[in-house]
C-alpha cells in the first residue's frame, strides 16, 4: 500500500511538471521577440478621427498616450478664399525641415473647441464699447454649441470675466459686463494667458484677440518675451486689429478718437490716453503694433485682420468663426530626435496645385519619450463649473 501511494505522488510530480513546460511554448509557435530588448520599434499605425480632446488616441477600450505626436491644425482656400470640406488624408503632405512626415494621425477638428476672447477695453474703445460687444456675442453664436468660451478683458487692469463654458447666457452677461479703463496691458495679458490661462485648457483651444495692438502699462512682459512664449504655444492667435491712430478710425467718422478721460468731450492725458510723447500717441507706435500683432497671430498658426469699420470687425469676427468650424487636424511622429528647445519648421502642402494651406511654419522640438503626455505638455483639465466675477453675480 506504502509503494502504491509512493508511486502515485511521484506520478502527479512528473504530470505537472510535463504541464509547465508544453504551457511555456505551444506547438509551431515561437517566442515574440521582446521590442525593448531588441531596440526595435514598430510603425506608427494611421489613426483617422480617433483623438480624444485630450489629445490621447483611443483604440476600442484602451487609451495610450501620443508622447511625441505633434499636431498641426490645418486650413485650406481655394483660389477665391473659399474653405475646402472633404478632402482626405492623401491629398496632403507634411514636412519637418524639408523632411517628409508620415501622417499617423488624420481627421476634421469636429472635437469641442475653446475659445479664449480677449477684449482690449482700454480708452480707445470707450465711444463704441457697446457696438464691440455686439459684435463678440455675435462670434459667439456663431460657434458650435459644444465649444467652449473663456472671456477675457483688459486695460490697465487684467479681469478674466468668465472661465470656459458652453453656457451661451453666461457668456453674453460675461462680455457685456467689460468696463472700459485707462492703460493698455497687452503684453502683460498674452504673458498671462500663455503663462496661466491657457496651460490649464486640454484639448484644442484658440485665442481671439480685439486690440489695436499698442501697449502703454506693462511691466512684466515685453513685445520680444511675449512673441518667444508665442513661439512654445499650441493655440493660434486670431487677432481682429482695430485702428484707434485718428482720421477714419472704427469709432469715428473722420475724426481723431479721445483716447483716455474726457471732460465735457475734451480728451486728458492718462496713462493709457496718448497725450504727447505717450505711448500711441504718433505714427510709430502704430506701426509697431501691427508688426507685434502680425508676429503674433503668424508665430501661432493663427490670422491677422484689419477692422477699418465695425462692419469690418464684425467680419473678421465671422471669418474666424467660419474657419474653426472647418479645419483639419494632421499628426505625425517626427522622424528626427534632436534636443529640446530646438525649432523645427513645418510646411503643410496638398496634391491640389490650385489650394493654399494655411497653418503654422514652426515649433519648438520636445523630447516627451517615455513620459505619459500628448503632443503638448499635458495639463489638467480646465474646471466644469464657470466662473465669474462679484459683479457679475450682482447682475
Amino acid at each position: 500500500m506504502k509503494k502504491f501511494v509512493l508511486l502515485s505522488i511521484l506520478l502527479a510530480c512528473f504530470s505537472s511538471v510535463l504541464l509547465a513546460q508544453s504551457g511555456r511554448n505551444r506547438p509551431g509557435e515561437s517566442p515574440k521577440p521582446d521590442a525593448k530588448k531588441t531596440g526595435q520599434t514598430s510603425e506608427p499605425e494611421v489613426v483617422e478621427s480617433k483623438i480624444s480632446a485630450d489629445g490621447e488616441t483611443i483604440e476600442g477600450d484602451v487609451l495610450r498616450f501620443d508622447t511625441n505626436l505633434v499636431t498641426v491644425p490645418v486650413s485650406v482656400v481655394d483660389r477665391y478664399g473659399r474653405y475646402v470640406p472633404q478632402l482626405r488624408r492623401e491629398q496632403f503632405k507634411i514636412f519637418e525641415d524639408g523632411v517628409e512626415q508620415k501622417i499617423t494621425y488624420f481627421g476634421t477638428t469636429d472635437l469641442p473647441l475653446t475659445v479664449v476672447l480677449v477684449l482690449d477695453t482700454s480708452g480707445s474703445t470707450d465711444y463704441r464699447l457697446h457696438d464691440i460687444q455686439n459684435a463678440a456675442i455675435n462670434f459667439v453664436t456663431k460657434l458650435k454649441p459644444v465649444d467652449s468660451v473663456m472671456v477675457m478683458s483688459f486695460d490697465d487692469r487684467i479681469e478674466v470675466l468668465t472661465r470656459p463654458t458652453t453656457d451661451r447666457e453666461l457668456i453674453t452677461r460675461a462680455i457685456r459686463q467689460s468696463r472700459t479703463g485707462g492703460g493698455t496691458r497687452l503684453y502683460d495679458t498674452v504673458d498671462q494667458l500663455f503663462n496661466k490661462h491657457l496651460t490649464t485648457i486640454s484639448g484644442r483651444k484658440s485665442v481671439v484677440l480685439f486690440t489695436d495692438g499698442v501697449d502703454t502699462t506693462s511691466h512684466r512682459a515685453s513685445y520680444d518675451s511675449t512673441i518667444k512664449q508665442a513661439e512654445e504655444s499650441d493655440a493660434p492667435i486670431y487677432v481682429v486689429d482695430y485702428d484707434t491712430s485718428g482720421g477714419g478710425t472704427v469709432f469715428t467718422q473722420g475724426l481723431p478718437m479721445p483716447r483716455g478721460p474726457t471732460i465735457l468731450g475734451i480728451p486728458l492725458p492718462s496713462p493709457g490716453g496718448g497725450g504727447t510723447g505717450m505711448p500711441g500717441s504718433n505714427p510709430g507706435d502704430y506701426r509697431r503694433a501691427v508688426a507685434y500683432l502680425k508676429a503674433l497671430s503668424n508665430t501661432t498658426g493663427g490670422r491677422f485682420y484689419s477692422g477699418d469699420s465695425l462692419f469690418g470687425i464684425g467680419q473678421a469676427f465671422a471669418w474666424i468663426a467660419e474657419e474653426l468650424g472647418r479645419q483639419y487636424s494632421l499628426g505625425y511622429y517626427p522622424k528626427a530626435t534632436g534636443r529640446n528647445g530646438q525649432r523645427r519648421l513645418i510646411k503643410v502642402r496638398t496634391t491640389e496645385a490650385e489650394l493654399v494651406v494655411k497653418s503654422r511654419d514652426s515649433y519648438i522640438y520636445t523630447d516627451k519619450a517615455g513620459t505619459p503626455t500628448s503632443t503638448t505638455e499635458k495639463t489638467p483639465k480646465s474646471e466644469k463649473q464657470p466662473y465669474i466675477t462679484k459683479s457679475l453675480l450682482a447682475q
